[in-house]
C-alpha cells in the first residue's frame, strides 16, 4: 500500500511539472510574439504620413449609399466609394455614382471623382471629371449641381454634350426639371458651339 501511494505521489509531482512547464512556455512565447514588430520602422512612419496628410478631420466612411426622394417626388440613389462629414454637415464623397429616376420613367445618370451632400437640403454637388447619361446622350463637365429646393440641375465649365443629332459645347447649363426646360449659357458674348445632324 505504502509502494501504491509513492507512485501516485511521483505521477501527482510529474504532472505538476508537466503543467508548470506548459504553462511557463505559453507565456514565455506570448511575451516574445508581443515583442516581434509586424511593419518595420519605414513602413510605420510612411504609414502615419499618409494618414496625417489624408486625415479630414473626422470619421471616414466607405461603401456609403443615400436613397431618397426629392421634392418633386423623383428617386435618386447616390452612392459614393468614401466620404467624410465637414464642420457644416456637408458629407464630402470621393468616387460618387448618382442616379435619378424622373416620373416619366427616363434615369439620369451621373459619375464624378468627387461631390458633396447636404443631409438637410438633400442638394448634391458634382465636380472634377463629371459625367452624365440621359437617354441617348452623353455629358461631360468639371461640375454639375443639383438643386432639391429649385428643382434644378445646373451643369458648369467646360460642358460638353454627344447626342446621336450632334456634339455641342457650351459654358452652362440649367436644367429646369418640374418644367423640362433646358437653357444654354455661353459667358463673355461668346456662342454657343453646335455640330447637329439634322437628318
Amino acid at each position: 500500500m505504502i509502494a501504491r501511494r509513492r507512485r501516485l505521489k511521483i505521477i501527482q509531482i510529474i504532472f505538476l511539472i508537466f503543467g508548470l512547464l506548459i504553462i511557463f512556455f505559453t507565456y514565455l512565447d506570448k511575451k516574445r510574439f508581443t515583442k516581434e514588430k509586424i511593419l518595420s520602422k519605414d513602413s510605420e512612419q510612411k504609414i502615419l504620413k499618409e494618414l496625417e496628410k489624408n486625415s479630414t478631420g473626422g470619421d471616414v466612411f466607405y461603401e456609403i449609399r443615400y436613397t431618397g426622394l426629392d421634392l418633386s417626388g423623383n428617386r435618386y440613389i447616390l452612392k459614393s466609394e468614401e466620404a467624410y462629414t465637414d464642420e457644416k454637415n456637408l458629407v464630402k464623397m470621393k468616387k460618387v455614382e448618382a442616379s435619378f429616376f424622373f416620373k416619366d420613367d427616363t434615369i439620369l445618370y451621373v459619375w464624378s471623382d468627387n461631390g458633396e451632400y447636404n443631409n438637410a437640403t438633400l442638394d448634391m454637388t458634382f465636380y472634377n471629371n463629371v459625367k452624365a447619361i440621359y437617354e441617348l446622350s452623353k455629358l461631360f463637365s468639371d461640375r454639375a449641381e443639383y438643386s432639391n429646393s429649385k428643382s434644378l440641375l445646373t451643369v458648369e465649365n467646360n460642358v460638353k454634350i454627344e447626342d446621336v443629332k450632334g456634339t455641342m459645347f457650351a459654358d452652362k447649363l440649367l436644367f429646369d426639371i418640374k418644367k423640362q426646360e433646358l437653357n444654354i449659357t455661353s459667358f463673355n458674348d461668346k456662342k454657343v458651339n453646335a455640330n447637329l445632324n439634322l437628318e
